[in-house]
C-alpha cells in the first residue's frame, strides 16, 4: 500500500506541510489552481534547519489592496533556489503571538469587531507576503470559493473537510452558528492557499494511506486578540476532538501546532503510535520559521510501500488474581471495565495458594487508559493490587463494519458484519455481528448460522 507517513513531533503548520509535500516529489505545477483563483503566488526556497536542508514555502501577494501588480516582474522566481526567508517576527499577527511555525494563524478570528491590522511584510522580491491579508470572508463564502475553483472532487471535498473542522472550532470557541462563523486569517487568501495547497499536492502524490504520528502541540502560552491562553490554543484542541491522531504537548514552551496544519492533518491523515514499517521511496521536510534550539524545526514526510501485514497497536495489560469473588461481579467485568476504557478482558480459572480456586483477570488498554481501568479494577473487585504486565503492542487487523441486507419471505433485514483487512486492504475475514444474525433468525424462522452465512456471504 503506497504510504504517506508525517512525522508530527516537531507539530505542523500550512506552509510546512506545502514544503515537506513538495520535498516529497509533488509537482509545484500541481498548485496552479490556486495561483489561477487567486491573487498570490507560492515563493519556494530552501533553508537549513539545524544541518537538515529542508523546502519554506511563502504564499505571497501578487497584488496589492488596489488591484496592481505587486513586487517585481519576474514571475518564475517561486521555481528559483531562493535564499531561506526568515519569517519568525516578520509579521504583525492579529492575535500578537511569537509562534514557531510563522505562517498560518487563526487564533480568535472568528467573531466580529475584531481589529485585523496588518503590517505589510515584503520579502527580498517585493511582493508583499499574503499572511491575513485578502478579503475577509465568512464560512459559507470560503465554501464557495472553494467550490468555484473547478478543482477535482477529492481534492474540493478533502479542502471543504478541513474548512468544515476549522468552522466547527472556531464556532465552537465562540458560541455561534457555522453558518455566521466569520474568517478572518483562516478565510483569507494565504490560509485557503495553504489548504487547497497541501490537498492538491497530495492528490499528485497519491498516496493510497495517508498517517500520522501523535502531532505535538508545544507549551507554555500564546497572547491573542481576548488574552492570553495556554497552547495549545483552543481552536487546536477542538480540532483535535474530531481528528483520528493524537494531540500531546510539548516537547517545547512555545505553540508548535497551528488551527490550520491541525485541520489538514485532520482531514487527510489517521493516527498511528509510531513510524509505520514501509520500503522508503522518498522523504522530504518542510521548514518551520522560528528556531526551536537544538531541534530542527522541520516537518518530515516519507512516501513509500508499507508492507501488508498488520497494524501494530500500542497497548498495555493489566493482571490480578482473585480468590473470592463472586460469579456476578465476574460476569459485570465485561461491562464495568469497558466503560473505563479497556479494550478487551479475559477471566481464566487457575489454581492459587494453598490449593484454592480462584481467577486470573487480564484487561487489554490503550496506555492512555491504564490509571482509570486499574481504578476500576480494584473497585470492583476488591483486589489489593493489579500488575502491569510486559507487553507493549498488539497486531491488529483493520476493521471496518458494513451492513448487509437480506430479503426473506418478501421482507429486508439488516444485519451488520465485521470486515478485518490487513495493511493492505486485503479482506481476509469476514463476521456477522451475532446478536443481530439472532434477531433475524427469530422473525424469520431461518437458522441462525444460515443467517450469519447470507449476510456474511453479502459483503465478501
Amino acid at each position: 500500500m503506497r504510504t504517506l507517513a508525517f512525522d508530527g513531533r516537531t507539530g505542523a503548520a500550512g506552509d510546512m506541510l506545502l514544503g515537506a509535500l513538495l520535498a516529497a516529489g509533488a509537482d509545484r505545477d500541481a498548485l496552479a489552481p490556486v495561483e489561477d483563483a487567486l491573487p498570490v503566488a507560492y515563493r519556494v526556497s530552501r533553508a537549513d534547519k539545524r544541518g537538515i536542508t529542508a523546502t519554506s514555502v511563502d504564499v505571497v501577494l501578487t497584488e496589492n489592496e488596489e488591484g496592481e501588480e505587486n513586487g517585481s516582474e519576474n514571475e518564475d522566481a517561486d521555481e528559483q533556489d531562493l535564499p531561506s526567508l526568515d519569517k519568525a517576527g516578520g509579521h504583525a499577527h492579529g492575535h500578537g503571538g511569537d509562534h514557531a511555525q510563522g505562517d498560518d494563524h487563526s487564533h480568535g478570528h472568528a467573531h466580529d469587531g475584531h481589529d485585523h491590522s496588518h503590517t505589510h511584510d515584503h520579502g527580498p522580491d517585493g511582493h508583499t507576503h499574503a499572511e491575513g491579508h485578502g478579503v475577509t470572508r465568512t464560512y459559507p463564502e470560503v465554501v464557495a470559493l472553494v467550490e468555484s475553483m473547478g478543482l477535482p472532487d477529492a481534492v474540493e471535498a478533502n479542502a471543504l473537510d478541513a474548512f468544515r473542522r476549522l468552522g466547527e472550532a472556531e464556532a465552537a470557541v465562540h458560541g455561534t452558528d457555522l453558518a455566521d462563523t466569520a474568517f478572518h486569517e483562516v478565510g483569507a487568501d494565504d490560509a485557503v492557499a495553504d489548504i487547497v495547497g497541501a490537498m492538491l499536492l497530495l492528490r499528485d502524490l497519491d498516496p493510497d494511506r495517508v498517517v500520522t504520528t501523535p502531532v505535538f502541540a508545544g507549551g507554555g502560552e500564546v497572547s491573542m486578540a481576548h488574552g492570553t491562553y495556554p497552547v495549545p490554543a483552543p481552536a487546536v484542541v477542538n480540532v483535535a476532538e474530531g481528528a483520528d491522531w493524537d494531540l500531546r504537548g510539548g516537547p517545547v514552551e512555545r505553540e508548535l501546532l497551528t488551527p490550520t496544519g491541525a485541520a489538514i492533518l485532520a482531514a487527510v491523515a489517521e493516527g498511528v503510535p509510531e513510524f509505520p514499517s514501509m520500503r522508503v521511496a522518498a522523504s522530504g521536510y518542510g521548514a518551520g520559521s522560528a528556531d526551536l534550539g537544538d531541534r530542527p524545526n522541520v516537518v518530515r514526510a516519507t512516501l513509500g510501500d508499507a508492507s501488508g501485514g498488520l497494524v501494530r497497536d500500542e497497548i498495555r495489560v493489566l493482571e490480578t488474581n482473585l480468590d473470592d469473588a463472586a460469579p456476578e461481579v465476574l460476569g459485570s467485568l465485561q461491562r464495568s471495565l469497558a466503560e473505563a476504557g479497556a479494550r478487551d478482558v479475559t477471566v481464566v480459572p487457575t489454581t492459587m495458594k494453598k490449593s484454592r480456586p480462584g481467577h486470573l483477570v487480564k484487561v487489554i488498554v490503550k496506555p492512555e487508559d491504564v490509571a482509570a481501568v486499574a481504578r476500576r479494577l480494584a473497585e470492583e473487585t476488591g483486589t489489593l493490587g493489579v500488575r502491569e504486565t510486559g507487553a507493549g503492542h498488539r497486531w491488529v487487523a483493520e476493521r471496518a463494519f458494513e451492513t448487509a441486507e437480506l430479503e426473506v419471505a418478501g421482507e429486508t433485514h439488516a444485519v451488520t458484519v465485521k470486515v478485518a483487512s490487513d495493511a493492505d486492504g486485503a479482506v481476509y475475514d469476514v463476521s456477522a455481528e451475532f446478536d443481530e444474525a439472532d434477531a433475524v433468525a427469530a422473525e424469520t424462522g431461518l437458522p441462525v448460522r444460515e443467517v450469519m452465512r447470507r449476510a456474511e456471504d453479502a459483503v465478501r
